[in-house]
């Protein structure tokens, strides 16, 4: 074109040589590294997304399982209150030790028998601790006997010193039967359960049923030697009573009268022996009352002139009758006699009364009284509750059957035996027994006729009955008047 007269410089590049945009250009390093990231990220976004779901459920597990240890350490506190009080309650202790000395448990009936409550085995009272040693060592349960201070187990303390010192007066003996058990045993660790059980009712009963049998053997024995003697006595009693009716001199005759008297205090008692020790049920018949007073005035007369007591029988029952076994009732009188005659060593009275008390208003029924009262030193007011138990007497050497059998005869009778006493003025026993009807009464007191007295004194020898004056024996029993 014209104009166009300058030079003009073309540039030539090489289309290999261009340069690329490397967003359009998935070659190039940096849309490689974009991707890379891209991906990276998107892979972190996914795994954070399982991420959250998988911490949601771990805390949903984590609530469910804090709720079921909130409920097992709630049970297991439960069970554990219940474990502790049921270990409180047991009526035999229970002792944990680990290792060697160290108590770990002592539930309260075990701090009992121990004598308080102890952290360590060295504490313990030294029979107690040897007792635990060789329970653990063998295997097998020991008894021994403990003595507890009567005192709470919070004043017993734990002082060793406290605990060996001897046992006083003051301490109750009870017997503990101990028994081990391995709750762990390792080389390492050993820990030992030692069981603590009270026995001593159990040796109680234990010692109480060989004093029975040893006692049913003696009273076997007993029995049978009384049998053996009872009858050899009767041919002496025999021959002793044709003896006393014989023509002899009166130095013989008080000779004899001593015999009889010895004989009689031997017969009472074999016969109490078997009374207490075998008594089948009384033959009861019909049995005059007023003899059977006339009977132990002859019968105990001898024996209250050796004994230097003057003796007085009453009789009110002349013709009463009662249902009776006439030999035990025989016993009965004679019982009481000799226990009356023996604590009047230096003489005194004794008087015997019987009265038909069916006649007497006020009585409380029909029946029949006897009363025996003696100016002996009495019966102390400790002693009045139990002189009726067989084996307790106050006289040394005294076998103390007389009064327990005079009771079991009265009560086989269905009557009834009472004392009263005035200490140092003498005894009164009262036996009263039933009547089956008022005919007897109508008998012995339609006849007008006064209750007969006959009275036995010692220093003179026996002339047959001698009627004196009813007021002056019963004056001198009532007075407590004494040789």
């Amino acid at each position: 074109m014209p104009g166009w007269h300058c030079r003009c410089r073309a540039i030539i590049m090489s289309t290999s040589s261009i340069p690329r945009d490397p967003a359009h250009d998935p070659e190039h390093p940096l849309a490689r590294a974009f991707a890379s990231f891209t991906e990276a990220a998107g892979s972190l976004e996914r795994t954070y997304g399982q991420l959250q779901g998988q911490v949601a459920h771990l805390r949903q597990e984590l609530e469910v399982t804090n709720r079921d240890l909130g409920a097992s350490l709630e049970e297991n506190h439960r069970i554990r209150e219940r474990l502790r009080r049921i270990l409180e309650g047991l009526p035999c202790g229970v002792l944990v030790m680990e290792g060697e000395a160290r108590i770990s448990t002592l539930n309260p009936e075990a701090a009992r028998l121990a004598g308080g409550r102890f952290e360590s085995a060295d504490a313990l009272p030294a029979t107690l601790s040897a007792a635990l040693d060789r329970a653990r060592q063998t295997g097998e349960e020991s008894e021994l006997p403990v003595f507890l201070p009567l005192c709470s187990p919070d004043q017993r303390g734990s002082d060793r010193s406290a605990s060996n010192a001897p046992a006083s007066s003051e301490a109750k003996p009870v017997w503990v039967a101990i028994r081990h058990a391995w709750l762990e045993q390792s080389q390492g660790r050993a820990t030992s359960v030692f069981i603590l059980r009270d026995v001593s009712e159990a040796k109680r009963l234990e010692l109480d049923r060989e004093h029975i049998r040893r006692q049913q053997a003696l009273v076997e024995m007993s029995a049978l030697l009384a049998h053996e003697i009872r009858n050899p006595l009767g041919s002496l009693e025999l021959f002793a009573g044709l003896l006393a009716e014989a023509n002899l001199e009166a130095e013989s005759h008080r000779w004899i009268e001593h015999v009889q008297a010895g004989l009689r205090t031997l017969s009472a008692t074999v016969n109490n022996v078997l009374h207490l020790n075998n008594t089948p049920q009384p033959e009861l018949a019909p049995t005059d009352a007023g003899q059977l007073l006339d009977w132990a005035y002859d019968f105990l007369l001898p024996l209250a002139k050796q004994a230097r007591v003057e003796m007085q029988i009453i009789n009110g029952l002349n013709g009463v009758t009662v249902h009776a076994d006439r030999h035990r009732l025989e016993q009965v009188l004679l019982n009481l006699a000799l226990n009356a005659f023996r604590f009047m060593p230096g003489g005194g009275w004794l008087s015997i009364r019987g009265n038909d008390c069916s006649s007497s208003e006020g009585a409380g029924g029909k029946c029949v009284e006897i009363v025996v009262r003696d100016t002996g030193p009495g019966i102390a007011p400790g002693d009045l509750p139990r002189i009726f138990e067989a084996g307790f007497s106050t006289r040394p050497g005294s076998s103390g059957l007389g009064l327990a059998v005079c009771h079991r005869i009265l009560e086989q009778h269905g009557g009834t035996i009472s004392v009263e006493s005035r200490y140092g003025y003498g005894a009164t026993f009262r036996l009263r027994l039933p009547r089956p009807g008022a005919e007897g009464a109508a008998e012995a007191m339609g006849d007008g006729r006064a209750p007969r007295v006959s009275s036995g004194h010692a220093p003179e020898p026996d002339n047959g009955r001698e009627i004196v004056a009813e007021s002056a024996i019963e004056l001198a029993v009532a007075s407590g008047a004494r040789r």
